[in-house]
């Protein structure tokens, strides 16, 4: 992408403090901290799309919480076409927060239950002043057809739509204060594999029209693949990998993007797998292990992994947080797995 970068994380640290139960009271123990995000850096350019992946656990949706304001960075530094967010107050805040918009995994707990489609779009519109008196009902209309939902829905309430209509009311919600940023959360993993076409294709549709970023959050490989430009891999909530889309998905340089790549189911019964694509399970944000957070359970861990945390650096079309990712050779370090070409 050659467009300027609209939105840029660096350094982002999110912590949280577990709540001590009576005996931990009693003995004068500490509160344990939980290790989400440990210097996550990465940047969106305008237009662009970056896939978020990683295990259940990761801290994908924490990051997107924090991006979007809903959850205050400990240390680190979110950045606006070049401002720091941690900075703006007043108004500066309330345009910041319009600009960048958060859309939910679960469609139907993310809107009000009492409101109709039309009070919701009315009540975004008229709170941040985006039209007034009888434009009000004009863009509602619009927004509606934007997101290829019939007029009656103005009426209808949440409960009266299917999961994929209410993901596209909670796109048109999100629509309606005219961001520059949409963060996708798990935008389809609620809906039925039939309907997440449909909202995958319109998403699609509406940043070409309207020239959105779009940080998506997935864990479905083959979906990250598809829409975004350049994917970004985390583990234990740092960024591991990131790099083109393409590149990442054909030749990834760090032995966790291989082995969630591998993972991946495939329809060639020439590369299906007689073994676990990735042993043991994830470590504990409670206790994240001294040096790489991956050496448990990477297959080519040394002494080094053990004893010191990779910077990333760059390796291939992209970068990787391994110390020997940037080895040379055409697949870097480690060989190329068979099944990475087909199962993503």
């Amino acid at each position: 992408m050659d467009e300027p970068t609209l939105l840029s994380v660096s350094g982002l640290h999110v912590r949280f403090s577990k709540s001590r139960n009576l005996v931990n009271q009693v003995l004068g123990q500490p509160a344990k901290i939980v290790r989400a995000l440990n210097g996550v850096d990465l940047s969106v350019a305008r237009g662009e799309t970056l896939g978020i992946v990683g295990e259940s656990g990761c801290g994908k949706s924490t990051l997107a919480r924090a991006i979007a304001g809903l959850v205050s960075p400990t240390e680190g530094q979110i950045c606006f076409e070049g401002k720091p967010v941690s900075g703006l107050t007043g108004r500066e805040r309330r345009d910041y927060n319009r600009r960048v918009q958060l859309i939910f995994q679960d469609p139907y707990s993310s809107l009000n239950p009492r409101m109709t489609v039309g009070d919701m779009l009315r009540e975004a519109l008229t709170v941040h002043r985006m039209r007034s008196g009888a434009a009000v009902g004009t863009r509602i209309g619009e927004l509606l057809d934007l997101v290829r939902l019939p007029p009656d829905a103005v009426e209808r309430f949440p409960h009266e739509f299917s999961g994929g209509q209410r993901q596209r009311v909670a796109i048109a919600r999100a629509l309606s204060v005219e961001p520059d940023c949409l963060i996708a959360d798990e935008l389809v993993s609620a809906l039925d594999v039939s309907v997440q076409a449909q909202v995958v294709n319109l998403m699609l549709d509406l940043q070409e029209r309207l020239g959105l970023a779009v940080l998506f959050v997935a864990h479905d490989l083959r979906l990250v693949r598809h829409v975004s430009h350049r994917v970004a891999v985390i583990y234990l909530g740092s960024v591991v990998e990131i790099g083109p889309s393409e590149t990442l998905f054909t030749a990834p340089r760090h032995p966790y993007s291989q082995a969630l790549l591998s993972a991946a189911p495939s329809l060639d019964v020439r590369h299906r797998r007689t073994a676990p694509a990735l042993s043991g399970e994830l470590p504990s944000p409670l206790a994240i292990p001294p040096g790489c957070p991956f050496h448990q359970r990477c297959p080519h861990a040394a002494d080094i992994c053990r004893r010191d945390k990779p910077e990333l650096r760059p390796a291939g079309a992209g970068m990787a947080a391994c110390h020997f990712a940037g080895d040379t050779g055409p697949e870097g370090f480690f060989p190329a797995l068979p099944s990475l070409t087909t199962s993503a």
